[in-house]
């Protein structure tokens, strides 16, 4: 996933939530809506976490230091992680709560004009960023649907602004389906239970951002055909015989490190394995260019081992 693929639909999120916050706020103080208020935090707290999806992006691009000998590419790791917890915390736990202060305390919507009219509008405004997301995430996911393309990138930026950018269009949903009915009865309830609907989804979309960038903090491996493509790259069948084991990790979205066993002859000279191990981390490079840190340790096959499965084996079909 490119760097700036993510960047455009981050911006274009920011610019859409900090209009539409500066409207919604304005509409809650003139027409007392809670909705309304909940849609502003809402909207302020997703302006809040692009600014730290773009300060994430900007971090990881720091050259490596002898502490960090493997670079800071994770730092958009953990900036998406730090937006699901702002998320959660201003976006969906105030809108509870302010939705539980409503329902307990209900007043009718005054001005109505002003809370209908902003929520339309930014409705409209949210299509627009989240057209954006989309267009971006369909250049680089593939053939994966949407619920693996979330799950399984390893860029959070483009997932991250697809959920929110989904959450806000549904919450505003919400918020005009509370205003609507209180405006309709006349009872200021249902703008309290507008609002904790909102509060309900906020947390819900956390939550599952938490999770999948809880899984990247963790680390994890390359995919099915990243690692496939490398396997194949490795073996040459002439010095480098076979594939004994490997592992991968993504150091950070664009960064691969490839570790590997690899199996060459008992009577290779040390020039010989070293000009192969060379060759080798060139195939790989360019089966799969991600792959930025490789070790590859040469070693003699031992059959019984593999028989015994303490080794993972791989060679060429013949």
């Amino acid at each position: 996933m490119s760097a700036s693929g993510g960047t455009k639909a981050i911006v274009a999120a920011l610019g859409a939530n900090l209009a539409i916050a500066v409207a919604k706020f304005v509409a809650a103080a003139v027409s007392g809506s809670a909705s309304m208020l909940a849609e502003g935090v809402h909207s302020l707290a997703d302006s809040g976490n692009q600014g730290l999806l773009l300060l994430g992006g900007k971090k990881a691009k720091r050259e490596a230091t002898p502490e960090h000998p493997f670079g800071y590419g994770r730092e958009r790791y953990i900036y998406g992680f730090l937006v699901s917890i702002v998320l959660f915390t201003i976006g969906g736990v105030f809108a509870l709560y302010e939705g539980y202060e409503k329902i307990q305390h209900p007043h009718e919507i005054e001005h109505w004009y002003w809370p209908v009219g902003v929520l339309v509008f930014a409705i409209v405004a949210e299509s627009f960023s989240f057209r954006t997301a989309i267009k971006e995430s369909n250049a680089v996911r593939g053939a994966l649907g949407w619920r693996q393309f979330v799950r399984r990138a390893k860029a959070p930026e483009l997932p991250v602004v697809l959920l929110e950018d989904l959450g806000a269009l549904v919450g505003l949903v919400l918020a005009l389906g509370g205003v609507s009915l209180a405006l309709a009865t006349g009872d200021g309830v249902w703008d309290g239970v507008g609002t904790m609907c909102i509060g309900a989804l906020l947390v819900l979309i956390a939550l599952v951002l938490a999770v999948e960038t809880k899984s990247l903090l963790l680390g994890e491996a390359a995919d099915v055909d990243q690692v496939a493509r490398i396997r194949e790259a490795v073996v040459d069948g002439e010095t480098v015989t076979r594939l004994i084991h490997m592992r991968t990790l993504h150091l950070g979205p664009e960064e691969l490190l490839v570790a590997a066993k690899i199996a060459v002859r008992h009577d290779d000279t040390a020039e010989t394995i070293a000009r192969a191990i060379d060759a080798a981390e060139a195939r790989i490079r360019e089966a799969v260019p991600i792959a930025r840190v490789i070790y590859l340790e040469p070693d003699i096959f031992n059959a019984e081992a593999a028989a015994s499965g303490s080794t993972v084996t791989w060679s060429p079909a013949p």
